[in-house]
């Protein structure tokens, strides 16, 4: 405990220096990228990385063993390294020390900067050798590698869903506990994630800015219009396994899926009917309040449904 708390002192020692050294005028914390063709003489057994030290071999190991030795007395967290544990600190104690010098974005570990620098570089090092799709991170071209492979090894416990990645599932388990952390302040609607919400403030300010070469049409976010392009090509990359039968976005083919796994885990409170979609959860709910949203224009019928609507829009089409 003592320890780990002349640690923190350390780590805080060390940001004021840094910060006093950039009031001086001086050149704040870089972030060039330097590799050099340095001898690795110590080399794990287990999987073949070499080190330039023995001590960082030494460290390198408990990842095999599987030991977490040093341990945060804020919330438990455990690391294979005492450096890690160090940058970890950070987060309790609020500094990023470490900051772009092209964006301004503030990061607790260098690591974090130079992985981040890829950006603005328009580097991407790590290529698929299957597609040719190319990577700021190594851990992206892994993660990747599965859409080839088939492989989803994290699974959902609720309703059977599968991702290629362990942050996908955490992602995805926000929809079965309800909870939306990211809430708007223009009306006040809630998501689960970051990106949804930022996507949605588009809404309120009318911008569309993702913009199709081929029609025109424009979209607020990228995954929007990349999912539109598919109507142009035709293409449809995502395929049943089940089945056979193709999608043009990964999440039509996921709720697709519930089909054959045969799961419905949105009930009504009213009648206990199940269904598969939330979507055709609340489209049920309106058949017990009687309204009939969806007026006719031109003779003013109402509908409960948006599709029977559209079907009684022929009759004065013809």
């Amino acid at each position: 405990m003592k320890e780990e708390r002349q640690d923190l002192n350390e780590v805080e020692e060390k940001y004021q220096d840094q910060k006093d050294h950039d009031v001086n005028g001086e050149k704040s914390v870089s972030c060039g990228i330097k590799k050099t063709g340095v001898k690795r003489p110590f080399i794990c057994s287990q999987c073949g990385k070499s080190f330039t030290r023995k001590a960082s071999l030494q460290d390198h190991m408990f990842i095999h063993t599987g030991i977490k030795p040093f341990i945060c007395s804020h919330c438990g967290k455990s690391f294979t390294r005492k450096v890690s544990l160090k940058d970890h600190f950070f987060i309790h104690i609020g500094i990023k020390p470490f900051s772009c010098s092209q964006c301004g974005n503030t990061f607790t570990r260098k690591e974090s900067l130079e992985k981040h620098m890829l950006i603005h570089t328009g580097i991407k090092p790590f290529s698929c050798s299957q597609c040719g799709k190319s990577f700021t991170l190594k851990a992206s071209l892994k993660d990747h590698m599965f859409i080839h492979t088939g492989i989803k090894p994290f699974s959902c416990s609720q309703c059977g869903n599968t991702f290629t990645r362990k942050e996908s599932l955490e992602k995805h388990m926000l929809i079965h506990t309800g909870i939306k952390p990211f809430s708007c302040s223009q009306c006040g609607k809630s998501f689960i994630r970051k990106v949804s919400l930022k996507d949605h403030m588009f809404i309120h300010s009318g911008i569309k800015p993702f913009i199709c070469s081929q029609c025109g049409k424009s979209f607020i976010s990228k995954v929007g219009l990349k999912n539109h392009m598919s109507v142009h090509t035709g293409i449809k990359p995502f395929s049943c396994s089940h089945c056979g039968k193709r999608f043009i976005c990964n999440r039509n083919l996921n709720r697709h899926m519930l089909i054959h796994a045969g799961i419905k885990s949105f009930s009504c409170s009213q009648c206990g009917k199940s269904f598969r979609l939330k979507q055709d959860l609340k489209t049920h709910l309106v058949t017990h309040t009687s309204e009939s949203p969806f007026c006719c224009s031109q003779c003013g019928k109402c509908f409960t449904h948006k599709s029977s609507l559209k079907r009684h829009m022929f009759i004065h089409t013809g």
